[in-house]
């Protein structure tokens, strides 16, 4: 693999940490206004407006974070990715070894794609959606009665429950009227059980979703479909469909209706863009709606590829976060929605940046020599506002903050109440709140002192359509790949969530098994545990 360098390693970054002893001030006298700068400080797609006047940066930053993402080869990283170099592998030890690939999955609109093997793969499993998707629509796929279907169950876990469903709650108003959506993630029974309990069976197709077809808690709420759909006398080779990897043991006709193909150059956290999201997106919304969101993910796929950071609204945002992680020494980043579509997106979010940049080895096997990934959290706004606002603008931790907003809601159902309609007030409260953490408040009395100096940024797009969602989508997983790349790890695997796995087959093996050693690490731990209660 070509040799990239890390970000303490670059030339550039002795002048980053000078610059960072004394950040732009954001309560001086008039900052926001002078020069322009809320005017000068956007950055435009065709989606997308990244708003970052209110980080504490200056030209002066902004020059060499552009050094930066040069020096480190950013952008040509991205485009390697793009076009099928194996990037998740660690030099000189056993690793996965494989291309990162998720881009494919959407990248279907063009005569010339990125990777064609990869882009060829995605058309031909879209191709078989489109098909089953007619079959629904014409009858040619019912129940035994001759009902059609109306529900569907995603059960995954993971990468196979988080990004789908984040999505499906932010894009539930462009849903086919009558067609309903659940999700079984957790092996806690009490998660099958009420999902199951809420459907109607006998028109429920049940979607199971794994790569390897044999993950512990998919295939054990697979199992607790089945049995209620026998229970109710169904037979479950005629609901239940699946997602997963080519000859993979869940690849069998006879037990489904229909098999979806992943790929092993796909990891679980971005797959939403393939049939891991699409074929229940495309249940529920229908087969155009599904090729706009993916028309957006691929817009921002193209969009990443542009050097200048004034221009790369990922690059930029992701050199922000660089800014304010490594350099302004902060250790947390809130994602804050001001759409309540999007409340589910900061929970997909933390599985997508803190699985992939949660690391503390390079590619080379060796320590890091800096920070990597931050602590991902958030809610969505105003409901945050009532509840941890009040450590983001007085607390002792500071907390950068990145905004996402819509000038129009989805549904268009708004009523002038108190001399404004609601949307005006979500909007008025997001503006109020970035203006509040970043120049803060002067007081006398101490308990009203808000120091400010609080960084944020604000992504901000006309409205939450299908096309819009798969762009953000896109714009922060390419942002996670180049804070990855800046890093100098490896973000496509995520060995940190193997060793519980394996533990907790001991732990199984130590409660179920009576003839199982008695002096193993598990029976013991178990025994102890239940003399302390």
């Amino acid at each position: 693999m070509h040799q990239f360098k890390g970000l303490v390693d670059a030339d550039v970054f002795p002048e980053l940490v000078r610059l960072a002893q004394k950040p732009f001030d954001l309560t001086a006298n008039q900052a926001l206004q002078a020069d322009g700068r809320l005017a000068r400080y956007v950055c435009r797609s065709k989606l997308w407006k990244l708003h970052y006047g209110t980080e504490r940066i200056d030209d002066s930053v902004l020059i060499r974070l552009q050094e930066l993402a040069d020096e480190l080869g950013l952008v040509e990283q991205f485009k390697m990715m793009r076009r099928g170099k194996v990037m998740n592998q660690i030099e000189g030890f056993a690793s996965e070894n494989r291309q990162v690939l998720h881009t494919a999955s959407r990248d279907i609109f063009d005569t010339h794609p990125a990777e064609p093997q990869a882009s060829n793969e995605a058309r031909r499993e879209i191709e078989k959606l489109k098909t089953f998707l007619a079959d629904l629509e014409t009858g040619q796929v019912v129940n035994k009665n001759g009902q059609p279907f109306d529900t569907m169950v995603q059960i995954g876990i993971g990468g196979s429950d988080l990004g789908p469903r984040s999505i499906f709650e932010a894009l539930k108003a462009y849903g086919i009227s009558g067609r309903k959506v659940g999700f079984i993630a957790n092996v806690d029974p009490d998660d099958a059980a009420q999902v199951l309990a809420e459907v109607n069976l006998a028109t429920t197709l049940v979607n199971i979703v794994s790569k390897s077809g044999t993950t512990l808690e998919t295939l054990t709420n697979e199992q607790h479909a089945r049995q209620a759909l026998l229970r109710a006398g169904l037979d479950p080779a005629h609901h239940c469909i699946a997602v997963t990897g080519e000859k993979s043991p869940m690849d069998n006709p006879e037990r489904y209706l229909r098999s979806f193909y992943m790929f092993d150059y796909i990891g679980g956290r971005y797959s939403s863009t393939s049939m891991v999201g699409a074929v229940m997106l495309g249940f529920y919304m229908g087969f155009p709606v599904v090729m706009e969101y993916l028309e957006g993910a691929n817009i921002v796929d193209r969009e990443a590829e542009e050097t200048d950071i004034r221009k790369n609204i990922p690059l930029l945002l992701a050199l922000l976060g660089i800014w304010n992680h490594n350099l302004l020494g902060y250790p947390t980043l809130a994602v804050l929605p001001y759409s309540q579509g999007l409340h589910r997106f900061p929970a997909h979010l933390q599985q997508c940046d803190m699985e992939s940049n949660g690391k503390s080895i390079d590619r080379k096997g060796a320590a890091v020599a800096t920070k990597t990934g931050p602590i991902i959290w958030g809610e969505p706004g105003t409901n945050g506002q009532h509840a941890f606002y009040q450590l983001l603008h007085q607390g002792t931790e500071k907390v950068p903050v990145e905004f996402i907003g819509f000038r129009h809601s989805q549904y268009g159902m708004d009523d002038v109440v108190i001399g404004s309609t609601s949307q005006q007030k979500l909007l008025a409260n997001l503006f109020a709140q970035m203006v509040a953490m970043a120049v803060g408040q002067s007081s006398d009395n101490p308990n009203k002192n808000f120091p400010g100096n609080r960084p944020s940024c604000l992504l901000f797009a006309d409205k939450l359509t299908p096309k819009v969602m798969g762009a953000l989508l896109a714009l922060y997983e390419a942002k996670i790949a180049f804070q990855g790349f800046a890093w100098n790890i490896n973000s496509f695997d995520q060995e940190g969530v193997q060793l519980g796995k394996a533990l907790a087959t001991g732990f199984l093996h130590a409660m179920t098994d009576s003839s199982a050693v008695s002096a193993s690490l598990e029976k013991v731990f178990l025994n102890q545990l239940v003399d302390a209660f």
